[in-house]
């Protein structure tokens, strides 16, 4: 029996109606057309479904969409304001903090959450937070810089 959830995703309402057993990322992507977070290991282990919910960073491959009925989701495509982007996202450009991009949305939102909750991360500290979040390319470096760097500009 479908269900009725009503969420707002990057400041925009959505109502749908879905099947109780489906995935948080699969509606994103599926009923919602956002393909920022990406579908990849689908056990939680990688990251690359990473969103915002309410605020902190979930892996939407984790939940159910009936889970967000009500909620705030924001994805990677609602980061940038007004045609520019984030100073997350500028840092990851600016400091190479990617190479294929698959992980890059879901490293950006998880480091969007540290840098709220810490603005002055140390490196352990960027690491131990982006654990969860595989990269196959980059070797993690140019990651920690760029949240660095975002720390940095948001400070200064």
């Amino acid at each position: 029996m479908k269900r009725t959830i009503a969420l707002s995703i990057n400041g925009k309402s959505h109502a749908d109606e879905v099947e109780p057993r489906l995935l948080l990322i699969h509606y994103l992507r599926e009923m919602a057309s956002l393909t920022g977070p990406h579908i990849a290991c689908e056990t939680s282990t990688c990251g690359a479904c990473t969103v915002m919910l309410d605020g902190k960073a979930v892996k939407s491959c984790t939940m159910f969409a009936v889970q967000a009925d009500g909620r705030k989701i924001l994805t990677i495509e609602g980061l940038a304001t007004n045609g520019k982007l984030d100073p997350l996202q500028e840092a990851f450009w600016n400091e190479h903090g990617l190479q294929c991009g698959f992980c890059t949305p879901g490293m950006i939102l998880t480091a969007k959450q540290l840098l709220n909750d810490n603005p002055n991360p140390t490196d352990e500290e960027i690491r131990k937070s982006i654990e969860g979040n595989l990269c196959r390319c980059t070797g993690y470096q140019h990651i920690v810089n760029a949240v660095k760097a975002a720390a940095a500009k948001a400070g200064a």
